[in-house]
């Protein structure tokens, strides 16, 4: 299958993950020797994953290391390159979970990957992703860049990023309950003059809600989360599941 030019500008997010193969891989690499702005975009994606990685790492529960030890002589291993012990009728490909990548990678795999791999068809949402994408790998990357990680009420773990010279933050949760349909998280910038929304965190995947970006924060200011009607509100109307300050 031969890939569009115009698509290669989109694999970006997912060869910063190590999530493209095959004919795409080839051809995606190629581009990359000749598109400076993609290699750059690469680059920043992968730094800013990198932080990412570090601000919600969380240890995996003691008895992972016994499921593991127990499950490993069960499951099939896989032959050596160039192999196939199956015969060509039960052949299947085998995906990157089968190929034993574990549970943290793919969960960070899904809070960041919604980001990078959008598959947008004209340019103008295009420049939407790549300004999205730049502008949290900014926050992540900015020598200022604080982590902040908080507890919330309902449960689980909320974690920003901060950049107060960018006036702007990166905002992700883990662990927090799924909402029914009719419900959402939404953050919110609080400041002495109000409340000011920065957006709806998007639905829990693996349990990890992916980042969401909030423009405008400066020092002294809070970053809030309730749970609010589906489609959002205009000021808060329930108690905050979880605040945190906004410091210098």
């Amino acid at each position: 299958m031969s890939v569009q030019s115009h698509e290669l500008h989109l694999l970006t997010g997912s060869y910063a993950l190590d999530a493209v193969t095959g004919p795409e891989l080839a051809a995606f690499e190629k581009h990359l020797d000749r598109c400076g702005p993609c290699a750059t975009e690469v680059r920043g994606l992968r730094e800013a994953a990198a932080r990412l990685a570090m601000a919600t790492a969380i240890a995996p529960p003691q008895e992972m290391r016994q499921r593991v030890l127990a499950t490993a002589p069960l499951t099939r291993q896989l032959p050596p390159p160039g192999r196939n012990l199956l015969p060509r009728a039960g052949r299947r490909r085998v995906s990157p979970s089968q190929a034993g990548i574990t549970g943290a990678i793919l969960a960070l795999a899904a809070a960041v990957v919604f980001l990078f791999a959008a598959r947008v068809t004209t340019q103008h949402q295009l420049d939407q992703a790549r300004a999205s994408n730049r502008a949290v790998a900014a926050v992540l990357a900015a020598p200022d860049a604080r982590v902040e990680s908080a507890t919330a009420t309902v449960g689980g773990t909320v974690t920003a990023v901060v950049s107060v010279s960018q006036h702007e933050a990166v905002v992700s949760s883990a662990g927090v309950p799924v909402l029914p349909a009719t419900k959402v998280y939404q953050l919110w910038v609080m400041s002495p003059s109000g409340a000011r929304s920065a957006g709806l965190l998007p639905a829990s995947h693996a349990g990890t809600t992916a980042p969401v970006l909030a423009s405008g924060v400066r020092a002294g200011d809070r970053l809030g989360i309730t749970v609010e009607p589906a489609g959002g509100t205009a000021q808060p109307t329930t108690a905050a599941v979880v605040v945190m300050p906004v410091t210098a």
